[in-house]
């Protein structure tokens, strides 16, 4: 059972409560360099991503989000460290979420001029925690996760007693096992809505798997309201991957599903590279009815081929060079390994 997180609403995308588990990113390029920026959030947006986060490091990133926001749709968020004076220059310039870190930003008369502006415009706070920029003086004899969700606590009970309670909590470390943990306890001690993620996860390769682990547990057990998978490379290859774990735990029906066989020894074809050629082609331009995801079978070979094309939506079973069509449980055609991909998208796009 998912737990249940106060509502708050980003732009027009609600966070919390039973609304779908929105996946964010971060654009990687100067926020200042508006047409640079522009280009990667409609890229986003293609991309099937909910949220985009800003950095925002001086006044001219600040005054710039007024002239992106004037063209896209996403909900903008600028994330914000080290001066309070830029927080309020964001909200000023159209944010419509300001991520604050308590490592860096934690004078009480700086917070309390962040929530007046906050509450004058009427858009909600993300308190992001990472292992990395914690306190070390805080809580100093405990584990990281005690001093995560310690500091976290510590710094929104001081935000309520601003009478401020449209809040996002984030506690990101860069290792699965305190990640998993510092979101389980701020879980169990808060209603705020949960942003998931691992900080600092290294390459693609590295980093889908640590985030997978990670936002996976977590997400079984019912926790989480809206995530991102961090990888040193492009923003959609984030929004990939976020949407690939949410559709693997069935929490987010769109896209298609490739299922394939590893290959052995019995494949005679291609099967990597028809795979490739049809992620590819898949990659955040293709939505199902509805939402509703469908599977999609490649095999490559009459062992379990067969059986598994059957129990996809739509299927393919390679023999010697041409492969069995299946559609919805029935065989309906044999097919060419070169007319693979070409006739797997065209009866997708029949369903």
């Amino acid at each position: 059972m998912r737990r249940k997180a106060r509502v708050i609403k980003v732009g027009k995308v609600f966070i919390g409560g039973n609304h779908p588990i929105a996946v964010q990113s971060m654009t990687k390029c100067r926020t200042a360099d508006t047409e640079s920026c522009i280009r990667q959030i409609n890229g986003l947006q293609e991309a099937g991503c909910d949220i985009v986060r800003l950095a925002i490091k001086d006044l001219e990133d600040a005054r710039a989000l007024k002239r992106i926001k004037a063209k896209v749709k996403l909900p903008l968020v600028a994330d914000i460290h080290f001066s309070y004076r830029l927080a309020i220059a964001a909200i000023e310039n159209g944010a419509d979420k300001i991520r604050l870190n308590p490592g860096n930003i934690h004078k009480k008369q700086e917070i309390e001029k962040v929530i007046s502006a906050l509450k004058t415009a009427g858009i909600p706070l993300r308190v992001g925690l990472n292992s990395g920029s914690v306190k070390e003086t805080a809580h100093r004899s405990s584990s990281m996760t005690d001093r995560l969700v310690s500091s976290c606590m510590d710094y929104i009970k001081m935000i309520e007693k601003l009478k401020f309670n449209n809040i996002v909590i984030s506690l990101k470390a860069n290792n699965v096992l305190d990640t998993v943990e510092s979101y389980r306890k701020a879980a169990k001690v808060c209603v705020y809505p949960l942003h998931l993620g691992v900080t600092a996860t290294g390459s693609p390769y590295n980093g889908i798997i640590k985030s997978s682990v990670a936002l996976g547990a977590l997400l079984m057990e019912g926790i989480g309201d809206t995530i991102r998978v961090s990888l040193t490379d492009t923003p959609v290859e984030e929004v990939r991957a976020a949407k690939c774990i949410l559709g693997s735990l069935g929490l987010r029906g769109t896209g298609a599903q490739i299922i394939s066989c590893p290959t052995c020894g019995r494949c005679e074809v291609d099967l990597v590279g028809i795979v490739k050629e049809l992620e590819e082609r898949l990659a955040g331009e293709y939505l199902p009815p509805a939402g509703k995801p469908l599977k999609i079978a490649v095999m490559g070979c009459v062992v379990n081929g067969p059986g598994e094309a059957k129990e996809a939506d739509i299927g393919v079973a390679f023999g010697k060079k041409e492969g069995l069509l299946f559609k919805k449980g029935k065989a309906v055609s044999k097919i060419s390994f070169e007319q693979c991909a070409k006739v797997l998208l065209e009866e997708m796009k029949k369903c």
